[in-house]
C-alpha cells in the first residue's frame, strides 16, 4: 500500500468519526483532506478531484470551515484560483472558541437551578452537578489551551535548531 494511499485511507477514518460525531460528511472529508495533503493548500478544484465530489459541496464545506477556523485561504503568487490550507492554531483555536458554548451551558444549569427551587430537588440536583461541571470546565480549560501552546510553541523552536 502507498504512502499516499495510506493517508487517504487514515483522512477518510477521521471523517467517519467527526460525521457520526455530527459534522456535515462532505465537510468532514475536505477538512480531513486538508489535514492530511503532503500539499502545503489546496484548490477547490484539487478537492473536487481527490474526493469525487462536486464544486458546489466543497464551496459549501469550505464556507463552514473557514467560519470555524479549520481552513483558511491563504494567496498563491501567479495563481488566480484560491488556495486553502489547514492553518497552524487550528486545535487550539477551535478549543477556544467552545468556551462560548460552555457558558452558555453553565447559564442555562444556573438558570434552571433557580427554576427548579434549588439543589434539593431531583432537577435541582442534576442542574446544580450541571453548573458545577461547566464552571470546572470554563476555568481549567484556558489555562490548559495556553499551557499547550507554550509547550507546542518551545517544541516547535527546538525543532527548527
Amino acid at each position: 500500500m502507498s504512502y499516499d494511499k495510506q493517508l487517504r485511507d487514515v483522512a477518510e477514518k477521521l471523517a467517519l468519526i467527526l460525521a457520526q460525531g455530527g459534522m456535515q460528511k462532505t465537510t468532514a472529508r475536505v477538512m480531513t483532506s486538508l489535514l492530511f495533503s503532503q500539499r502545503e493548500t489546496m484548490t477547490a478544484a484539487d478537492l473536487c478531484e481527490e474526493l469525487q465530489i462536486s464544486s458546489g459541496a466543497v464551496s459549501g464545506a469550505v464556507k463552514q470551515l473557514t467560519q470555524s477556523g479549520l481552513l483558511e485561504r491563504v494567496p498563491a503568487p501567479g495563481s488566480r484560483r484560491d488556495h486553502y490550507r489547514f492553518p497552524d492554531g487550528a486545535w487550539a483555536k477551535l478549543m477556544s472558541q467552545q468556551n462560548q458554548l460552555l457558558a452558555t451551558m453553565g447559564e442555562v444549569a444556573e438558570q434552571g437551578l433557580a427554576a427548579a427551587g434549588g439543589p434539593s430537588t431531583p432537577a435541582g440536583r442534576r442542574l446544580a452537578e450541571m453548573e458545577d461541571f461547566y464552571a470546572f470546565i470554563l476555568r481549567e480549560l484556558p489555562p490548559l489551551i495556553d499551557r499547550w501552546r507554550t509547550n507546542f510553541t518551545a517544541k516547535r523552536e527546538a525543532d527548527h535548531d
